[in-house]
């Protein structure tokens, strides 16, 4: 049967600003060097569908228009320009103040007192966009699902106050189910950026919460009885049924080997039976370990597959936190990711601190999807 190649990709570009509506002022002209990069970065790359992670929300989506307009749609150093004529964003939990002491520093109406750490409402936001037609009345989101709901959940019980666990929502932004058309029939988006498992106590509850947000799809895409407890914010209960293709994609924060995760966090997805993990990587990536050395000597998994560029000394060194992964009933034709090795082409673009772009990459996954009604 004949076969398109369709790109998806995923990439923290790091395009959170300080203060709510500065995004939007900062891409309102073209040439803010910062954004000329991260479009230099998807032009160099092409994907098809994209998620952009720490993208701020607003309202009126301006931003997003914004950056399609005066930047992807614009030739970047000599780059070809990118055109998305759809688009999806959505409220995200970050900056919402949840009213209550989360962080018990007896103080409230700080950023780690709304329901997802932030400044402002929509900081740190996602949005998606596509080159094929996204399916807006099949869209499902589970920004208010709360964390206390999750049968098993891992929250601290010690740590929170009974008001804290009655209210607590489990996605630190938001999680989406955003169904595309490809190859006659929908392939579901299942985008998340799970909150770091850092910067708390020996509670643990920011690498317990990333748990339960990376576990939230396994059990979303397990479907049936697994699935019974998930309820979207329109109130519609249970997850995708069997059969149904899908791609798991965002920054997770966790790494299966290394950095400060809860174990076997992101295995819950790596080693899902409905899951494959395409493993993109990078010489580029290695390049960088080896050169920085420091906490990335200790590291125990294959540096090729690292995609941020963190602090390495003190922890964590370079990490595999980004990631798209295809269900089994799609095709992988390629993977990678976008780390050049010094001197290759865009090596200006993943530069290390202060850094031109982000921490992250950029990366992606080609699937093979047949023409025609499936």
């Amino acid at each position: 049967m004949p076969q398109d190649t369709v790109r998806i990709a995923t990439y923290n570009a790091s395009l959170n600003r300080a203060a709510q509506g500065q995004l939007a002022a900062d891409l309102a002209m073209p040439g803010n060097a910062q954004a000329r990069n991260i479009a230099e970065v998807i032009q160099r790359n092409t994907p098809d569908i994209l998620l952009l992670n720490e993208f701020d929300y607003d309202q009126d989506h301006a931003a997003v228009d914004l950056f399609r307009t005066n930047y992807l749609e614009v030739s970047q150093h000599g780059q070809a320009p990118v055109s998305y004529p759809y688009a999806y964003t959505a409220p995200s939990n970050t900056g919402v103040d949840s009213g209550l002491d989360l962080n018990n520093d007896g103080e409230l109406g700080t950023a780690d007192d709304a329901f997802g750490f932030g400044e402002f409402e929509g900081q740190y936001g996602m949005v998606v966009l596509s080159r094929f037609p996204i399916e807006t009345p099949g869209i499902r989101t589970f920004q208010t699902f709360r964390w206390q709901d999750m049968p098993g959940n891992l929250m601290p019980a010690d740590y929170y106050s009974a008001q804290a666990q009655e209210a607590l929502r489990l996605s630190s932004k938001s999680h989406w189910d955003v169904p595309v058309r490809m190859g006659g029939k929908p392939v579901h988006l299942l985008a998340s950026h799970p909150t770091p498992p850092s910067f708390d106590g020996d509670e643990d509850r920011n690498g317990r919460r990333n748990n339960d947000e990376i576990r939230f799809w396994a059990d979303y895409v397990s479907g049936g009885t697994q699935a019974d407890y998930i309820y979207d914010d329109a109130g519609q209960h249970g997850g995708l049924t069997p059969g149904e293709r899908f791609v798991i994609m965002g920054d997770q924060n966790s790494d299966p080997r290394d950095g400060g995760s809860w174990p076997g966090s992101i295995d819950q997805l790596l080693k899902h039976p409905r899951v494959q993990d395409p493993q993109p990587a990078s010489r580029g990536a290695v390049e960088a370990a080896r050169r920085q050395g420091a906490n990335n000597i200790s590291h125990l998994g294959d540096p090729r597959l690292d995609t941020a560029d963190f602090q390495d000394d003190p922890a964590p060194g370079n990490l595999r936190v980004d990631y798209v992964l295809p269900s089994k009933n799609l095709n992988v034709s390629g993977a990678g990711v976008f780390w050049p090795e010094p001197g290759e082409p865009g090596a200006d673009l993943t530069g290390e601190f202060p850094f031109p772009t982000s921490d992250h990459r950029l990366v992606w996954v080609d699937l093979l999807l047949p023409k025609g009604p499936a």
